[in-house]
């Protein structure tokens, strides 16, 4: 049985198997039986979507992006989420399991200098130091943050297309699809030592998704450089999609022929696939994705197809089955 469960109350995966293997081995049968009464998914597809283009569809075949407001809302009027909220309540498992220790882990965490590395399949492969990155020309974009685990947030981040920096490397027709990885420094990040997981932490998007223009790249929020719990100095932010897509500290970039396995997809093969569109029809295998719990408040509310992006990104998907492709 799937349940809206409290966010604080999600156990996370590598726990929850660790205590079925114990449980099995003492015998505890009742228990074992009451874990797995949340059921045994069907293994995560392989993405087959169609080629993706190798550049953004003309602005007049998709929808502009929402219209932002400068009255601490989102387009749909949803209030920020407070500031002390948003870096004190981080999804970070290279600090910690837990989210409320995450600030705490990260605060000496050495952001400068910093290097991204784009390459793969582009004709003008590049390293861009941070000094550079930080000259794209940035906006505010007020998002919607829908986590996998049924809460979520508001947050006016700061940052630019991450179209703009794929141009400047300028990818070739083989490449489908871009994939990331973050910084790889268990001294810095002592959750890298956990061997539980497969690390560095690695994400990717399909080559039409990451040249979409809700697609950016974080280098602040509220208007502030980005702090180290929420993954300064820079993040990958797709606002359609769960956040665990949205990759952090990210130190390598490239344009790859085929879908990029992706840290979920190998730690949680059965639990995690690779597009994570938001998708309220599709439950995760131990919750509903129904409704969700918007930080600081007590009551639930209902899940948006697309976390309320529909519009601007329904059509990248056309003739997919969602229920498949998750």
């Amino acid at each position: 049985m799937q349940n809206d469960i409290p966010a604080l109350e999600i156990t996370p995966e590598r726990l929850y198997l660790s205590r079925r293997q114990f449980m099995r081995g003492a015998g505890a049968l009742a228990a074992s039986a009451l874990l797995t009464a949340c059921g045994v998914p069907t293994p995560t597809p392989a993405p087959t979507a169609p080629p993706a283009p190798t550049a953004p569809p003309a602005p007049a075949s998709r929808a502009a992006p929402p219209t932002q407001v400068a009255s601490g809302a989102d387009e749909l009027g949803d209030k920020w989420t407070p500031f002390d909220v948003v870096t004190n309540y981080n999804n970070y498992y290279e600090f910690s399991l837990d989210k409320e220790p995450v600030a705490q882990a990260a605060r000496n965490f050495k952001t400068t200098p910093w290097t991204v590395h784009v390459g793969g399949l582009v004709n003008k492969p590049r390293a861009f130091t941070l000094d550079e990155l930080l000259q794209f020309p940035h906006t505010e974009r007020i998002y919607r943050l829908r986590c996998v685990e049924a809460w979520s947030m508001v947050v006016p981040w700061n940052g630019f297309p991450l179209a703009q920096l794929l141009a400047q490397v300028e990818p070739l027709a083989q490449a489908k699809y871009v994939r990331f990885e973050t910084l790889l420094d268990p001294a810095q990040m002592p959750g890298q030592r956990d061997k539980y997981f497969k690390w560095p932490y690695v994400e990717g998007l399909r080559l039409d998704e990451a040249m979409h223009d809700l697609t950016i790249l974080a280098t602040g929020l509220y208007g502030k450089p980005l702090p180290p719990q929420d993954g300064a100095p820079l993040r990958l932010v797709v606002p359609w999609k769960y956040g665990f897509k949205y990759v952090k500290s990210i130190v390598k970039i490239d344009l790859v022929e085929d879908a990029p396995v992706s840290f979920w997809m190998t730690s949680s093969p059965t639990e995690y696939g690779f597009y994570a569109n938001v998708n309220p029809e599709v439950s995760h295998p131990r919750w509903s994705q129904a409704t969700e719990r918007r930080i600081g408040e007590t009551s639930r509310r209902k899940t948006l197809p697309f976390n309320g992006y529909a519009e601007q990104v329904a059509a990248l998907y056309q003739g997919m089955d969602l229920r498949k492709f998750f």
